[in-house]
């Protein structure tokens, strides 16, 4: 028999909620979006277009009057709603995923996860980076061995952007919690946190480069993991030139791979997971390389297969863990610990010291 599925409601349908979540929840086997809230009519009626069965709401409010009619909330709205939405969700009973950062400060985050325990219920941070072919095929060759103990890990999310946006990602307001730091940092950091674990130390240096702009759009963080690991990640919208995605150094060998997880692009472009059964699967031309000693730029090293991206499995896993079977794939405290050291990057850059966790 098969279960009844989880009714969601998705607050926000800009980028983050029709891009990403809206079509990931509606190819989740279990899941079935019941509700999306936007205030904008063209929105309502471009979900209405994507998803026929799909209900449309104006503010937060309406949808949280009949909260009894659902069975998990997605918060895809701007960044500063977040920790308020999430709040009110918890309090009225439901189970909450939240777009990252789930907050401004750690301690919000922490705030929030202590209010999910209290209640029982369910508090997940989406950090759909995780599931990048990229990633997986890094995790893949670590655990293998392949690159002995790793030593130093460089990850870029690069972007060539001179011109400004505008919108409350680019504001200066800090109310807004914009920026690169806490938007692409979010993953990048998020990532060598799984990767390599705890980390001590925090250097970092951020900057406005783009005339007009008002939130860092350049940013450099430099980490020391307890484990003893360095990681060097990159953000910015003013690279001219991208470096590699990855380059990680080992004692054995090293990984260079270039180019971004196909995942995003194909969802911009209206492809849906399940569409096609090569879904996240990448061209072998921009397979990465393992090799010591090597130039892959010149031929140098051993192509490796890039594993295929899997976002539907963050959707699927929060259906599991919400039906007692699994567990949850990124837990808020996961995201208090990554926010502990974007607040440290912050400061390092504010003052230009060292910081110390």
């Amino acid at each position: 028999m098969t279960a009844t599925p989880l009714r969601v409601g998705l607050i926000g349908y800009g980028l983050a909620g029709s891009v990403f979540h809206a079509p990931l929840i509606a190819a989740t086997e279990g899941l079935a979006l019941d509700t999306v809230v936007t205030s904008q009519p063209e929105r309502q009626q471009q979900a209405r277009a994507e998803f026929p069965d799909v209900r449309t709401a104006a503010t937060p409010e309406e949808l949280f009057g009949r909260a009894d009619e659902l069975d998990l909330i997605v918060i895809a709205s701007p960044n500063k709603t977040h920790v308020p939405l999430a709040t009110t969700a918890l309090e009225a009973g439901l189970p909450v995923v939240v777009d990252k950062p789930v907050a401004g400060t750690a301690a919000e985050a922490r705030e929030l996860a202590a209010l999910a325990e209290k209640r029982g219920l369910l508090l997940s941070v989406f950090q759909n980076r995780r599931w990048d072919n990229d990633f997986l095929t890094l995790r893949q060759l670590l655990a293998d061995g392949a690159l002995g103990d790793a030593w130093r890990f460089e990850s870029r999310f690069e972007r060539w952007r001179p011109q400004l946006k505008g919108g409350w990602r680019e504001s200066g307001d800090p109310a807004e919690i914009g920026g690169l730091l806490y938007d692409l940092g979010s993953h990048v950091v998020d990532q060598a946190l799984v990767l390599f674990g705890p980390v001590t130390e925090v250097y970092a240096e951020s900057d406005v480069r783009r005339p007009g702009a008002q939130a860092d759009d350049d940013t450099f963080i430099a980490l020391t993991h307890a484990s003893g690991v360095r990681s060097h990640l990159y953000v910015s919208a003013t690279t001219a030139q991208l470096g590699p995605r990855f380059r990680v150094l080992g004692s054995r060998a090293g990984y260079v791979k270039y180019g971004l997880d196909p995942q995003e692009a194909a969802l911009r472009e209206g492809s849906r997971p399940g569409s096609t059964p090569d879904w996240g699967a990448e061209d072998e031309s921009l397979w990465g390389r393992v090799g010591a000693g090597e130039s892959p730029l010149s031929g140098g090293g051993t192509p490796v297969p890039t594993l295929p991206g899997d976002y539907p499995a963050y959707y699927a896993a929060v259906a599991a863990a919400l039906r007692g079977t699994g567990p949850n794939p990124v837990t808020a405290l996961e995201a208090a610990a990554a926010l502990d050291v974007l607040e440290a990057a912050r400061r390092s850059a504010r003052d230009k010291v060292t910081v110390t966790l």
